[in-house]
C-alpha cells in the first residue's frame, strides 16, 4: 500500500487492524471499544473481528489488566485500553507487580506480550484529574517497554512494533493528537529505541518527545531562535531511549535543552539531562511543567503547557549563558 494521508487515530487503527488481520492471538479489550473507543481508534474493528476479539469489558481497570496478564500469559497478544493513563492508576498493581515482573520472576518461563494503551497529556478544559503526563512512573520500571508516539507514521509504525516486541510496552499516545493528519506509509517499520532527528544543527540540540514536537519546531520559528542551528531530536521511546543519536548530537553542540510536557520535577527528562552531562559534559536545561495540577480555567491551564514562546526562551537562556 502506497502511502495515505490518515489522522493518528486512523493510523493506530489500520496498525491494529493489519495486526489482527495477520495473528488471530492479538486480541483487544477496553471500555467502548464497540462504537469505535473514546477517540475513534477503534473504528470498524468490532464489527470486522467481533466481540470475541474486540472486547467490550466492564468498567473495571484493574480487573481488565489483570484479565489481559492472564490472556498474555495463555499465549494471546492483547491490546488493552485504559482510555486515558489517569484511568490507568486503578490498575497499577497489575502493571507493576504482574506485567512488568513476570518474565525475570519465572526466569522466562512466562512472557507477557501485552500492550497497554494509556494515553498521556493535557486534555483541553479536562482538569488535574484527565490531564496527567505520568510517562516517569513508567519508564523507572523494570520489564517495562515505553512508547511515545508523536505522528500518525510513528502511531502506525511503533504500535506494529510494539505488537510484535514479546514484552509489556506502555504505549502513550497523547490526548489530543488524535485528530491531527499525516502521510503513513505501511511498509515503513520504526523499530523501539530509535530516536528520529527532525532537523539538523550544531549550536543547539533540543531532546523531546510526543506532544512536545510541535511547539518545539514551531519555536525555531520564533525571533529568539533565528539564524540559530538547532538540532531537534523526537526520542519516540522513553525505554529503551535512543542515547547514542542524543549523546552525539549534545556533544557536537555544547548543549542540550531536554523538553516535555511532564511535570519537569523528576520528569524522564532529568534522566536524559543527566545520562548526557555524564556521557559528554554539556551544558543542560530542562523545560517541563511547574509543579502543580493542571487547572480547569484555560489561565490555570496555561501554566501547565508548553509553547513555543517559553521553549524559544528557555533555548536562548542556554545559548546566552
Amino acid at each position: 500500500m502506497s502511502a495515505l494521508n490518515m489522522t493518528y487515530a486512523q493510523a493506530a487503527a489500520l496498525a491494529l487492524q493489519q495486526a489482527m488481520q495477520a495473528d488471530a492471538n492479538v486480541v483487544a479489550l477496553g471500555e467502548d471499544l464497540g462504537r469505535g473507543g473514546v477517540f475513534g481508534q477503534y473504528r470498524g474493528l468490532q464489527q470486522e473481528f467481533g466481540t470475541e476479539r474486540v472486547i467490550d469489558t466492564p468498567i473495571s481497570e484493574a480487573n481488565i489488566m489483570g484479565a489481559a496478564v492472564g490472556m498474555a500469559l495463555a499465549g494471546l497478544r492483547p491490546v488493552v485500553e485504559m482510555r486515558v493513563i489517569d484511568f490507568a492508576l486503578c490498575a497499577m498493581d497489575e502493571i507493576v507487580n504482574q506485567a512488568a515482573k513476570n518474565r525475570y520472576m519465572f526466569g522466562g518461563q512466562g512472557r507477557v506480550p501485552l500492550v497497554a494503551r494509556l494515553p498521556i497529556g493535557i486534555w483541553s478544559a479536562s482538569a488535574a484529574q484527565h490531564s496527567q503526563s505520568l510517562e516517569a512512573w513508567f519508564a523507572h520500571l523494570p520489564g517495562l517497554v515505553v512508547a511515545t508516539p508523536a505522528t500518525p507514521q510513528d502511531n502506525f509504525s511503533l504500535l506494529k512494533a510494539s505488537l510484535a516486541s514479546g514484552d509489556p510496552v506502555i504505549y502513550m499516545e497523547h490526548k489530543e493528537l488524535w485528530g491531527l493528519e499525516g502521510m503513513v506509509d505501511s511498509a515503513l517499520e520504526v523499530p523501539l529505541g530509535q530516536a528520529r532527528t527532525l532537523c539538523s544543527g550544531s549550536d543547539l540540540t533540543i531532546a523531546t518527545w510526543s506532544r512536545g514536537v510541535a511547539p518545539v519546531m514551531q519555536a525555531l520559528e520564533l525571533p529568539e531562535l533565528q539564524g540559530v542551528g538547532v538540532e531537534v531530536i523526537d526520542l519516540r521511546t522513553l525505554w529503551p531511549w535512543d542515547k547514542q543519536t542524543v549523546f552525539e548530537s549534545a556533544a557536537r553542540s555544547g548543549r542540550l535543552l531536554v523538553v516535555h510536557e511532564a511535570v519537569q520535577v523528576a520528569g524522564f527528562g532529568a534522566e536524559v539531562a543527566a545520562s548526557a552531562a555524564e556521557a559528554t559534559g554539556c551544558r543542560i536545561k530542562r523545560l517541563g511543567a511547574p509543579r502543580i495540577p493542571v487547572g480547569y480555567a484555560q489561565v490555570l491551564e496555561n501554566e501547565a503547557r508548553l509553547s513555543p514562546e517559553k521553549i524559544a526562551l528557555a533555548a536562548r537562556s542556554l545559548l546566552d549563558a
